[in-house]
This record gives C-alpha cells, sequence and structure tokens, in this order.
C-alpha cells in the first residue's frame, strides 16, 4: 500500500475576484508541494448528491446551484464567491474526499490527501461562507459511518480558522468526534471550550495569537492525542488548513513548515495503534503560495512515509 492523492482539475476552474486570498494559484502551489513523492494519483470524481444531503439539505443545494453565474461572479456572502465552475470544482473536491474515503478502507491505499479547492470546513448546514461551499471533511465523515458502517470517526481540523461548519454538521452525530486547534480571537468567531456538541464529541482548543510552536504541541499531547486515542476511531480524517504557518497573511500563530510534519507524524501515529494506519486528509486554508507548497510536501511526505 502506499499514499493517494486525488486530484481536481475543476478547482482551475474555481475563479475569484482579483486579489482575493482563496485564488486559483493555491492549486498549483499545492502540486508543487507533491513533486518527487512517490504517489498513487487519480482524478476526483463529482460527488453524488446523496452524499451532499447527508449534511446539507435539499433546498440549500438547489439554491447553490440556482446562483451560479452565466460570467463573472456571484456572492453567497462576504468573501464567498460562486464563478460559472465554481460549484462543479466543489461537488468534485466532495467527491474526491468520499473517493479517499472509499479507497482507504477498502485497503487500496493506506492513507490519502484530498489536492483540492475550494475549502469546506466553514460551510454549515445552509450557509456557505469563509470562501467554503459543502462541508467537505464532514460529508466524507458521514460517508464512513453510513456507507460502511464504521462505529466511529475521528477528525482533527488544524487549520488556523475554527471549522465551524464541520462543528455545525456533526454536532449531532454521536459517533463523530470533532478536534479543533485554532487562533482565538479570529474569524469566524466560534470554537469556544464550551461549544462541546450534542453527545459531547467536540473537543475545542483555542490557541493564542503567536504562541508558536510550543505552546500548539503541548496543547495536543495534553488535549487532543489522548481525546483521540480514548475514542478509538475506525477512521481518523483531517482538516488540513495550512494557515497557522508564520509566513501566511490571514492570521497569527506562527507555526513553522516542520509543525506539519510533527502532527502529521503524531496523528499517523495514533492512526497505525488505532485503525490499522487509516488516515483521509483534505486541503483546508494556506494563502502564502510558497508556505502552502512547503507545508503540503511536509505533511504528504510523512503520509507517503507511513504509507508504505
Amino acid at each position: 500500500m502506499t499514499t493517494l492523492i486525488l486530484h481536481s482539475p475543476q478547482s482551475e476552474n474555481h475563479l475569484m475576484p482579483p486579489g482575493h486570498p482563496e485564488q486559483v494559484a493555491r492549486y498549483a502551489a499545492v502540486q508543487a508541494g507533491l513533486k518527487g513523492l512517490d504517489l498513487i494519483h487519480r482524478n476526483a470524481p463529482l460527488a453524488d448528491d446523496a452524499d451532499i444531503l447527508r449534511a446539507h439539505p435539499a433546498r440549500y443545494l438547489a439554491r447553490v446551484r440556482a446562483a451560479v453565474p452565466a460570467a463573472g461572479w456571484a456572492q453567497l456572502d462576504a468573501d464567498t464567491y460562486l464563478s460559472p465552475g465554481s460549484v462543479t470544482a466543489a461537488l468534485h473536491a466532495v467527491g474526491g474526499a468520499c473517493a479517499a474515503v472509499d479507497a482507504v478502507l477498502a485497503g487500496e491505499a493506506r492513507n490519502a490527501f484530498l489536492a483540492a479547492r475550494p475549502p469546506g470546513h466553514h460551510a454549515e448546514s445552509e450557509t456557505a461562507m469563509g470562501f467554503c461551499i459543502f462541508g467537505t471533511v464532514a460529508i466524507a465523515a458521514l460517508r464512513a459511518l453510513h456507507q460502511h458502517n464504521l462505529a466511529r470517526v475521528a477528525i482533527v481540523d488544524f487549520d488556523v480558522h475554527h471549522g465551524n461548519g464541520t462543528q455545525d454538521l456533526l454536532w449531532h452525530e454521536p459517533r463523530a468526534l470533532f478536534c479543533s486547534s485554532h487562533q482565538m480571537p479570529l474569524y469566524p468567531g466560534t470554537g469556544s471550550p464550551s461549544e462541546k456538541g450534542a453527545h459531547g464529541q467536540i473537543l475545542n482548543v483555542p490557541l493564542s495569537e503567536a504562541t508558536g510552536s510550543g505552546p500548539m504541541r503541548e496543547a495536543y499531547e495534553r488535549l487532543i492525542f489522548p481525546r483521540i486515542a480514548a475514542w478509538k476511531p475506525d477512521l481518523i480524517l483531517i482538516s488540513a488548513g495550512f494557515d497557522a504557518h508564520a509566513d501566511d497573511p490571514l492570521a497569527g500563530l506562527e507555526w513553522q513548515t516542520e509543525d506539519y510534519a510533527w502532527l502529521t507524524r503524531r496523528i499517523c501515529d495514533l492512526a497505525e495503534s488505532l485503525c490499522a494506519g487509516r488516515v483521509v486528509s483534505c486541503l483546508e486554508g494556506g494563502y502564502d503560495l510558497p508556505a502552502l507548497t512547503a507545508s503540503v510536501a511536509a505533511h504528504v511526505g510523512v503520509l507517503q512515509e507511513r504509507g508504505r
């Protein structure tokens, strides 16, 4: 077995207004980070509506499709836009995440990484926000639970912004543990430790601006990793946002590229002891292009080592 990469060339058709940080060039930066790694490569399929509808109501899916412009942009919220190719790109991102879950659970690969945009972890049940249209990781988790009948899954979200959408979509799901580290205060303003989920299955670990690597690693070792170990998931999913990097313009946690290798290594350690190494990682944020390339290389490089 090895590491599977799900690519979505449709990512390049998700166009943003000039100057928007969630730019097409992010996809090329991610591809650059994958060069030189020995990986299995596949194109992400289009998601089935049934997968979307496990997380979002039909009226939301219909509303998003109806909002797609014939040209230019349609604005869904203050910073979330649709261009003519956006919904197709988002559906391929979701389809890629679901295909990654299928492949890893079938034993075709030990772990997988979804190289696709737009991101997904801010999309709530009926609200597109924070550059996100559909809740990609939450949908993948629900596919693992419903289609593959897993008993438990765990999601680790290390994006610098709180994954409010994933939290919203899985708030009432007792089989899904959601653990998020994020800078606070910061957009979207959620992610307090008091937000625990309907079944106590949500763990939020806010981090203060400019605290760097040390407090992050201590928080993971003391709070997040023990919680995952106690949960005993059958699969670990990652919302892999790289915008906590010191060079990223949208926040200020001051992490280094090596921190992403360390996080990935420790998550894989847990996966090896708990669920036969099964990990599915999905791209979220990361807006400084060189930092994104380096961070993806560090993250997927560790997945590759553990996928052998």
